[in-house]
């Protein structure tokens, strides 16, 4: 037997649910909170996405891909500098766009700390390119860097939901960058 069609959009009711965890966090984000961001109605969710705990799943798992493509897309800048210096500039501009929650829902909310470590993994290897190709010192530790650099993200997440601006933000990225070692002189 087969059900009724549904009645609304999946993928514009996911994007909703997307916004609601991220403004809201998993724990502070009710069912009642979700149908009426999504349009849904309680029965229809659960038909469609699960319970809470599936739709947060998929939410994030959507969340971070587009994430992970941005850092990806950033990585390949000729530098490990100016790979570095893309993702805090998009970082900055992502976290106060005026067409999103302010701050970054893989960043801030504590369930994601799986995707923060794959997100440290890609940072430090592109670091870890970076010293190789002698863009970086030798003496860059890669894994320091990069949990310097996400603890980083993680402060402009934070400053963005406090009420940074997008010059705040880029000041922010500013004086990491600037932390940084500077490449070998050439030879």
């Amino acid at each position: 037997m087969v059900g009724r069609p549904r009645s609304f959009d999946r993928d514009t009711a996911l994007a909703a649910a997307v916004e609601q965890f991220w403004r809201t966090g998993y724990e502070e984000t009710s069912i009642a909170m979700l149908t009426k961001a999504m349009g849904v109605t309680p029965p229809s969710l659960y038909a469609a996405f699960g319970d809470k705990e599936r739709l947060f799943e998929e939410v994030s798992d959507l969340y971070f891909r587009r994430t992970c493509e941005a850092v990806d897309q950033a990585a390949t800048r000729p530098t490990a500098r100016e790979a570095i210096a893309t993702m805090l500039d998009d970082t900055a501009r992502a976290h106060t766009s005026p067409d999103t929650p302010l701050g970054c829902l893989m960043l801030t909310e504590p369930r994601l700390s799986a995707q923060r470590g794959v997100l440290h993994g890609r940072l430090a290897n592109r670091i870890a390119r970076g010293v190789t190709d002698g863009d970086l010192p030798a003496t860059v530790q890669p894994d320091e860097l990069a949990s310097f650099l996400v603890a980083v993200m993680r402060g402009m997440s934070g400053r963005a939901r406090d009420g940074g601006s997008t010059q705040e933000l880029l000041a922010i990225a500013k004086s990491a960058l600037a932390a940084i070692p500077s490449p070998p002189p050439a030879p």
